[in-house]
Protein backbone atom coordinates (compact mmCIF):
# COMPACT_ATOMS: atom_id res chain seq x y z
CA UNK A 1 0.00 0.00 0.00
CA UNK A 2 1.51 3.38 -0.97
CA UNK A 3 1.76 5.81 1.95
CA UNK A 4 3.43 8.77 0.30
CA UNK A 5 5.60 10.15 -2.48
CA UNK A 6 7.99 13.08 -2.66
CA UNK A 7 10.17 14.63 -5.38
CA UNK A 8 13.94 14.16 -5.16
CA UNK A 9 15.62 17.57 -5.49
CA UNK A 10 17.67 17.78 -8.65
CA UNK A 11 16.13 14.60 -10.09
CA UNK A 12 13.07 13.85 -12.23
CA UNK A 13 12.31 10.86 -9.99
CA UNK A 14 10.30 10.56 -6.81
CA UNK A 15 10.78 8.65 -3.57
CA UNK A 16 7.84 6.46 -2.67
CA UNK A 17 6.98 5.00 0.75
CA UNK A 18 5.11 1.69 0.77
CA UNK A 19 3.78 -0.47 3.60
CA UNK A 20 2.71 -4.12 3.70
CA UNK A 21 1.55 -5.13 7.18
CA UNK A 22 4.54 -4.29 9.43
CA UNK A 23 7.01 -4.05 6.54
CA UNK A 24 8.00 -0.74 4.96
CA UNK A 25 9.88 -0.06 1.75
CA UNK A 26 11.18 3.06 0.05
CA UNK A 27 11.44 2.97 -3.72
CA UNK A 28 12.46 5.26 -6.54
CA UNK A 29 9.73 5.83 -9.09
CA UNK A 30 10.40 3.94 -12.29
CA UNK A 31 12.73 1.37 -10.67
CA UNK A 32 11.65 -2.19 -10.01
CA UNK A 33 13.97 -2.82 -7.08
CA UNK A 34 13.58 -1.25 -3.64
CA UNK A 35 15.97 1.40 -2.39
CA UNK A 36 15.54 0.17 1.19
CA UNK A 37 13.37 -2.23 3.16
CA UNK A 38 12.65 -2.34 6.88
CA UNK A 39 13.47 -6.06 6.98
CA UNK A 40 17.02 -5.49 5.75
CA UNK A 41 18.91 -2.99 7.86
CA UNK A 42 21.84 -4.79 9.52
CA UNK A 43 24.45 -3.12 7.30
CA UNK A 44 22.92 0.33 7.87
CA UNK A 45 23.28 -0.28 11.60
CA UNK A 46 26.83 -1.57 11.10
CA UNK A 47 27.73 1.75 9.48
CA UNK A 48 27.28 3.37 12.90
CA UNK A 49 28.43 0.40 14.97
CA UNK A 50 31.80 0.25 13.20
CA UNK A 51 32.55 3.96 13.72
CA UNK A 52 30.67 5.64 16.57
CA UNK A 53 32.07 3.55 19.46
CA UNK A 54 35.55 4.75 18.44
CA UNK A 55 34.61 8.36 19.27
CA UNK A 56 31.90 7.79 21.88
CA UNK A 57 34.35 8.35 24.73
CA UNK A 58 35.03 11.92 23.67
CA UNK A 59 33.34 14.63 25.72
CA UNK A 60 30.20 15.93 24.00
CA UNK A 61 30.96 13.96 20.84
CA UNK A 62 29.18 15.20 17.72
CA UNK A 63 28.21 12.70 15.01
CA UNK A 64 26.81 13.61 11.60
CA UNK A 65 24.61 11.07 9.81
CA UNK A 66 24.18 11.82 6.12
CA UNK A 67 20.88 10.29 5.05
CA UNK A 68 17.97 9.50 7.38
CA UNK A 69 16.34 6.78 5.29
CA UNK A 70 14.35 4.56 7.62
CA UNK A 71 16.27 5.75 10.68
CA UNK A 72 18.30 2.60 11.35
CA UNK A 73 21.74 4.25 11.09
CA UNK A 74 20.59 7.14 13.28
CA UNK A 75 19.17 4.73 15.88
CA UNK A 76 22.40 2.71 15.94
CA UNK A 77 24.49 5.88 16.28
CA UNK A 78 22.39 6.96 19.26
CA UNK A 79 22.81 3.54 20.90
CA UNK A 80 26.59 3.78 20.52
CA UNK A 81 26.98 7.43 21.49
CA UNK A 82 27.38 8.77 25.00
CA UNK A 83 24.65 10.54 27.00
CA UNK A 84 26.18 13.97 26.29
CA UNK A 85 26.57 13.36 22.55
CA UNK A 86 24.79 15.13 19.73
CA UNK A 87 23.79 13.26 16.58
CA UNK A 88 22.84 15.47 13.66
CA UNK A 89 21.03 13.77 10.80
CA UNK A 90 20.94 15.49 7.40
CA UNK A 91 18.15 14.46 5.03
CA UNK A 92 17.69 15.97 1.59
CA UNK A 93 14.02 15.05 1.18
CA UNK A 94 11.91 16.70 3.85
CA UNK A 95 9.09 14.19 3.40
CA UNK A 96 11.41 11.42 4.61
CA UNK A 97 11.69 13.26 7.93
CA UNK A 98 7.91 13.51 8.07
CA UNK A 99 7.57 9.79 7.31
CA UNK A 100 9.96 8.98 10.17
CA UNK A 101 7.94 11.16 12.51
CA UNK A 102 4.85 9.28 11.39
CA UNK A 103 4.16 5.60 10.74
CA UNK A 104 7.65 4.75 9.42
CA UNK A 105 9.21 5.79 12.73
CA UNK A 106 8.15 2.55 14.40
CA UNK A 107 10.60 0.57 12.22
CA UNK A 108 13.71 1.97 13.97
CA UNK A 109 12.08 2.89 17.28
CA UNK A 110 11.43 6.60 16.59
CA UNK A 111 15.04 7.84 16.89
CA UNK A 112 13.98 11.37 15.95
CA UNK A 113 12.39 11.68 19.40
CA UNK A 114 15.73 11.18 21.17
CA UNK A 115 16.76 14.51 22.77
CA UNK A 116 20.30 14.07 21.42
CA UNK A 117 19.03 14.15 17.82
CA UNK A 118 19.25 17.24 15.64
CA UNK A 119 17.66 17.35 12.18
CA UNK A 120 19.03 19.25 9.19
CA UNK A 121 16.70 19.21 6.18
CA UNK A 122 18.97 19.80 3.21
CA UNK A 123 22.00 18.49 1.40
CA UNK A 124 24.60 16.99 3.74
CA UNK A 125 27.27 18.28 1.34
CA UNK A 126 26.24 21.87 2.09
CA UNK A 127 26.52 21.20 5.81
CA UNK A 128 29.97 19.68 5.36
CA UNK A 129 31.16 22.60 3.20
CA UNK A 130 30.29 25.11 5.93
CA UNK A 131 31.67 23.13 8.91
CA UNK A 132 35.17 23.29 10.36
CA UNK A 133 36.41 20.79 12.95
CA UNK A 134 32.82 20.20 14.02
CA UNK A 135 32.14 16.47 13.82
CA UNK A 136 33.91 13.60 15.54
CA UNK A 137 32.40 11.16 13.05
CA UNK A 138 30.62 11.56 9.73
CA UNK A 139 28.52 8.63 8.51
CA UNK A 140 27.39 8.73 4.89
CA UNK A 141 24.54 6.65 3.53
CA UNK A 142 23.17 9.12 1.02
CA UNK A 143 22.94 6.85 -2.00
CA UNK A 144 24.03 3.41 -3.16
CA UNK A 145 27.61 4.36 -2.34
CA UNK A 146 30.36 6.22 -4.18
CA UNK A 147 28.57 5.58 -7.46
CA UNK A 148 25.37 7.56 -6.96
CA UNK A 149 21.94 6.46 -8.07
CA UNK A 150 19.40 8.98 -6.81
CA UNK A 151 21.46 12.17 -6.79
CA UNK A 152 24.40 12.78 -9.13
CA UNK A 153 25.37 15.75 -6.97
CA UNK A 154 26.46 13.22 -4.36
CA UNK A 155 29.48 12.49 -6.55
CA UNK A 156 31.16 15.58 -5.07
CA UNK A 157 31.26 13.93 -1.64
CA UNK A 158 33.50 11.17 -2.97
CA UNK A 159 35.74 13.41 -5.09
CA UNK A 160 39.14 14.69 -3.91
CA UNK A 161 37.58 18.08 -3.10
CA UNK A 162 34.73 16.47 -1.20
CA UNK A 163 37.03 14.21 0.81
CA UNK A 164 39.18 17.24 1.65
CA UNK A 165 36.10 19.15 2.82
CA UNK A 166 35.09 16.20 5.00
CA UNK A 167 38.53 16.15 6.59
CA UNK A 168 38.17 19.86 7.33
CA UNK A 169 34.77 19.25 8.92
CA UNK A 170 36.14 16.47 11.17
CA UNK A 171 37.82 17.06 14.49
CA UNK A 172 41.44 15.83 14.73
CA UNK A 173 41.47 12.04 14.43
CA UNK A 174 37.80 12.02 13.44
CA UNK A 175 36.21 9.22 11.45
CA UNK A 176 34.47 9.03 8.10
CA UNK A 177 32.32 5.95 7.48
CA UNK A 178 30.69 5.31 4.10
CA UNK A 179 28.07 2.70 3.20
CA UNK A 180 27.97 1.11 -0.24
CA UNK A 181 25.91 -1.59 -1.88
CA UNK A 182 29.11 -2.94 -3.45
CA UNK A 183 32.88 -2.73 -3.20
CA UNK A 184 34.52 0.12 -5.14
CA UNK A 185 38.31 -0.40 -4.98
CA UNK A 186 39.09 2.96 -6.58
CA UNK A 187 37.29 4.70 -3.74
CA UNK A 188 39.55 2.95 -1.24
CA UNK A 189 42.52 4.32 -3.17
CA UNK A 190 40.93 7.78 -3.26
CA UNK A 191 40.57 7.77 0.54
CA UNK A 192 44.20 6.83 1.00
CA UNK A 193 45.32 9.56 -1.40
CA UNK A 194 43.18 12.06 0.53
CA UNK A 195 45.06 11.29 3.75
CA UNK A 196 42.74 8.85 5.48
CA UNK A 197 43.86 5.67 7.22
CA UNK A 198 41.27 3.33 5.77
CA UNK A 199 39.73 0.02 6.74
CA UNK A 200 37.33 -1.73 4.38
CA UNK A 201 34.72 -3.83 6.14
CA UNK A 202 31.66 -5.79 5.09
CA UNK A 203 28.26 -6.38 6.64
CA UNK A 204 25.25 -8.47 5.76
CA UNK A 205 22.03 -6.78 4.69
CA UNK A 206 20.20 -8.92 7.26
CA UNK A 207 21.57 -10.35 10.48
CA UNK A 208 23.55 -13.43 9.47
CA UNK A 209 22.26 -13.58 5.92
CA UNK A 210 21.48 -11.59 2.80
CA UNK A 211 23.73 -9.67 0.45
CA UNK A 212 27.12 -8.36 1.55
CA UNK A 213 27.53 -4.59 1.64
CA UNK A 214 30.75 -2.58 1.95
CA UNK A 215 31.59 -0.04 4.66
CA UNK A 216 34.71 2.12 4.65
CA UNK A 217 35.91 3.34 8.05
CA UNK A 218 38.50 6.04 7.44
CA UNK A 219 40.34 8.00 10.12
CA UNK A 220 41.51 11.49 9.33
CA UNK A 221 45.11 12.21 10.22
CA UNK A 222 44.25 15.91 10.62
Amino acid sequence: MPLGAAPIPGSPDQLELWQRENEFSIRISGYVSELMNSRQHASEEALAEYAVPQVAGRAAAHVLVGGLGMGFTLAAALRSAGPDATVTVAELVGAVVDWNRGPLGQAAGYPLTDPRTRVHVGDVADLIRTSRRTFDAILLDVDNGPEGMTQHGNDWLYSPRGLAAIRAALTPGGLLAVWSVEAVPRFTAALERAGYHTEVRRARAREGRGAWHTIWVARSDG
